[in-house]
């Protein structure tokens, strides 16, 4: 219910009555008042004026599931929402609850990680109360081999996103870093449950480094957050609802052709990879050449001697000549 108020207030300029949200939501006056006065102890700032009602005046920076669905405005994805205080990764609580039934579009937020994955088996740090620490459950029907192009559907999405929501032009390193000012800002892991023909489940995991205020030694030179590149704090739950909203857009025109040929283009105008030289780390050989962009699969064209090559994630990274872009 707390979720349901949330947006009434939300969508009011000025003051609702109690009357009217007990009207609207078919609930008693003590219900509306506990669940004011619960949101209050989490941090909102509720007006609560005689004869005119209620006004919500400060949103403090909660994720939480009420928080997050009284924003949402997809049809499916992050329906429902699933908001844990303490996990091992949210990818792992993705696949347990897909085991168990979760159906597609399920989100599944938490505040810290204990066990964050990243790509290739590496840990992903998960600082409490900075970052946005999130998977979404998929129950796609096209063929196994269509799965890892998702995840730059998703790379997408966090794109514009995060530009919805603090303005920072947010380009990407192939195949699905964020990056901003030459840094990395956020990583996705794409995990797949599948038989030989048929998808059970994909969950895409998307750790975005929120309002970190500082990085360690290690990282200081090639990761950053939101909150440095902005200067100040941004609310992690918009920025969760933005990111879901784009992706449900892209994610239904991937649909209809099961490839990127109709998310190409807008792909590649994030690409900071396109036209650079790039050096690919091939456990066959490294070689380097010059990117051209991707072709419809997800795989980045690279031209060296004369031709030009797809290289495929799954098998190679891929880093710029001169640095991490």
């Amino acid at each position: 219910m707390k979720a349901k108020i949330l947006r009434l207030l939300r969508e009011r300029d000025g003051y609702i009555s109690g009357q009217e949200i007990c009207e609207k939501l078919a609930v008693s006056r003590t219900a509306v008042w506990k669940a004011v006065g619960q949101m209050k102890e989490e941090g909102y700032v509720i007006e609560a004026v005689q004869n005119k009602g209620y006004r919500l005046s400060e949103v403090p920076d909660l994720v939480t599931r009420e928080e997050i669905v009284s924003r949402l405005e997809t049809e499916w994805a992050g329906r429902p929402t699933v908001f844990l205080e303490k996990t091992d990764s949210t990818n792992n609580e993705a696949k347990r609850l897909a085991e168990a039934g979760a159906s597609h579009g399920t989100l599944v937020v938490a505040e810290f990680q204990e066990a964050g994955k990243g790509r290739r088996g590496r840990s992903w740090a998960s600082q409490r109360g900075t970052g946005i620490w999130m998977t979404i459950l998929l129950k796609p029907e096209f063929p196994p081999a269509q799965a890892a192009m998702l995840t730059l559907v998703a790379a997408m999405a966090v794109a514009d996103g995060i530009q919805e929501v603090t303005g920072l032009h947010a380009g990407i390193k192939w195949p699905n870093d964020i990056v901003l000012s030459g840094k990395k800002v956020c990583g996705i892991l794409t995990e797949m449950s599948a038989e030989p023909d048929y998808i059970n489940h994909v969950v895409i995991g998307i750790g975005i480094n929120a309002n970190i205020r500082e990085f360690s030694e290690e990282l200081r030179e090639k990761a950053t957050s939101l909150l440095l590149e902005r200067g100040r704090a941004v609310s992690r739950a918009a920025v969760i609802v933005a990111v879901w909203k784009a992706f449900e857009r892209y994610y239904e025109k991937f649909l209809k052709t099961a490839d990127l040929s109709l998310l190409r283009m807008a792909y590649e105008e994030r690409l900071l990879n396109k036209g650079e030289a790039v050096s690919v780390l091939d456990p066959k050989g490294n070689w380097s050449g010059i990117a051209k962009g991707i072709d419809e699969n997800g795989h980045l064209l690279v031209e060296a001697e004369g031709r030009t090559r797809a290289v495929d994630s799954g098998e190679v990274s891929v880093r710029g000549v001169y640095g991490y872009v």
